[in-house]
């Protein structure tokens, strides 16, 4: 615990020098993100929980955004029925693109909506197309709503803001906007106002954020985008799951399954098709802390006095898939490395002979370097997986793969 302290503490002396809101001069933002990486299940209690403590306790007022929904008023209904049965007193903000019988354009201009807004301890955006929360909450122009500028001044003061999936989404600075398929992704790139769009930035210019991310392979898709904006560090959070986001930039992962780290700070990218190497990625699995600052990763307590032994490795044959964007492979094999005798593990991804360029695959190698470090949980099979080093390269398939005889 002391050890702890003394790293959030460096975190905070280091936080002047960090990129982190919209406004250049304004100070640091007091509040607390909550990105849940989508499905966050109505019994996951530690997720809802935090997100009523946070948002000030028992009783805590919750802004409870829809706008990304295609059914506003039906999904933010159920929201508020949820957040009040752990406590919250959550509201109804009617600034939808979807709501029917509403102007929301004027919606987020009304000041009385504006001021409600900003008197909560908190906001909650649910799941859906978050580029109706952007289009809801911007001007055509881009400049903020009356309501977008209430919620940064409740941010700012110290309130919470929680977003699931489409929520997730907008609390970077850029954000998916219609992206393809993920290996389509890695084949073509993503263009501005394409793929990739403005978010509304919450978490800071720095970080780029992904969700869904384990159970759809989505962690490829972050690295052309990540690229394109110059973004050197990514989050990628999975399903009933989330991110804690705090003052100091200490990020803890809390909920079913955890999150991955992509820091681009050595990495190469090689001319030709997507080629990049030397990417640090880490995994975070539940009660994990990760430093935006100082980068630096802790396990959870109960996996701290049990960190894996290079020398006694339960793995011990060459380690290999031929999905590696299938749910959780990437963090099954990432596993299976840390606590082997390999020096490295290989997965590879492969398209449809009807897909776009079929003939173009990719190889992802994972490689333990001195650096990557492995710890595992005293009372289930889970890891936590540190400074693992990945390199993706193209490679060519032979088609057909098989003949009829």
């Amino acid at each position: 615990m002391f050890r702890y302290v003394l790293r959030l503490l460096l975190a905070v002396l280091l936080l002047a020098g960090a990129p982190w809101c919209a406004a250049a001069d304004a100070p640091p933002p007091k509040g607390t993100l909550v990105i849940i990486g989508g499905n966050l299940r109505p019994a996951n209690a530690p997720v809802w929980e935090r997100i009523v403590q946070l948002a000030g306790g028992k009783g805590a007022r919750i802004a409870v955004f829809a706008s990304a929904s295609g059914t506003p008023e039906r999904s933010g209904k159920s929201l508020v029925e949820r957040l009040n049965s752990y406590g919250a007193k959550a509201f109804f903000v009617p600034v939808a693109v979807k709501l029917s019988g509403s102007d929301y354009q004027a919606a987020a201009d009304d000041p009385g909506l504006a001021e409600a807004v900003r008197g909560a301890g908190g906001a909650f955006f649910a799941g859906g197309d978050q580029s109706r929360i952007t289009r809801a909450l911007r001007h055509e122009d881009g400049s903020n709503t009356r309501v977008l500028d209430a919620l940064w001044d409740m941010y700012r003061r110290g309130g919470m803001i929680a977003g699931s999936s489409a929520g997730a989404a907008i609390m970077s600075s850029t954000m998916f906007g219609r992206p393809k398929a993920v290996l389509a992704t890695l084949k073509l790139g993503v263009e501005e106002g394409e793929e990739i769009t403005d978010g509304l930035g919450f978490v800071g210019d720095d970080v780029f954020v992904d969700q869904h991310l384990l159970v759809r392979g989505r962690f490829a898709r972050m690295l052309p985008a990540m690229l394109k904006k110059g973004y050197k560090l990514g989050l990628g959070i999975d399903e009933d799951t989330a991110m804690v986001v705090l003052p100091n930039r200490d990020v803890e992962v809390i909920g079913y399954k955890g999150a991955l780290v992509l820091d681009l700070s050595n990495a190469t990218v090689h001319e030709g098709a997507f080629n990049v190497t030397n990417v640090q990625v880490s995994y975070l699995d539940n009660g994990d802390h990760f430093n935006i600052v100082t980068r630096e990763c802790i396990p959870s307590d109960d996996k701290a006095d049990n960190k894996l032994d290079p020398s006694r490795p339960y793995y011990r044959e060459p380690l290999f898939t031929a999905d590696i964007l299938g749910n959780t492979t990437v963090v099954d094999l990432m596993s299976k490395l840390i606590d082997s005798d390999q020096p490295d593990a290989i997965g590879i991804t492969l398209g449809s002979p009807n897909g776009v360029q079929p003939d173009l695959g990719f190889e992802f190698r994972f490689t333990r370097t001195e650096d990557s470090v492995g710890y595992q949980s005293s009372s289930m099979e889970s890891y936590s997986i540190y400074n693992v080093r990945m390199d993706i390269r193209p490679i060519l398939i032979r088609r057909p793969l098989y003949q009829y005889k």
